[in-house]
């Protein structure tokens, strides 16, 4: 610990140099979300599908993930989404709007098995993608 005339200006350095090292600081400091997540601070966007894919599950499991490629409405940034549910990929065309939100990963990674994807379908021109495809709700015709 320094102490002395110049104790206060050395402690208020090293914490600092601390403070640096804490990555949920620096992330919110830098405002890093802000600035390089397509979705920026908000928990969901709106999106357009420009195409739909099947991507290949990570080892050791096996199987067809499918995914839309979307283009987000606020800023035209195109990023691949995750649709969930047994089916439901056939609920959704090329030109509707989907609602994407983040699928949880640790520190906005992928989820599980899922390689490179960090954004789930929830919603289908504008009705819940669950209630769809259980049959509770129609699917809207897009404008």
């Amino acid at each position: 610990m320094p102490n002395g005339e110049f104790a206060a200006k050395e402690l208020v350095k090293k914490r600092k140099k601390q403070r640096m090292l804490n990555k949920a600081w620096k992330r919110r400091y830098f405002k890093l979300k802000k600035k390089y997540d397509p979705v920026g601070t908000v928990p969901m966007a709106r999106a357009l599908v420009l195409q739909k894919f099947v991507l290949q599950q990570k080892q050791p499991h096996s199987g067809l993930i499918k995914c839309v490629r979307v283009q987000l409405v606020k800023n035209g940034k195109v990023v691949g989404a995750y649709v969930p549910y047994d089916g439901s990929i056939n609920m959704i065309e090329e030109h509707d709007e989907v609602t994407i939100q983040g699928m949880g990963g640790s520190q906005r990674g992928q989820m599980g098995s899922i390689p490179g994807l960090k954004y789930r379908v929830i919603a289908v021109n504008g009705a819940d993608l669950f209630e769809v495809v259980k049959g509770k709700k129609e699917k809207p015709k897009r404008k």
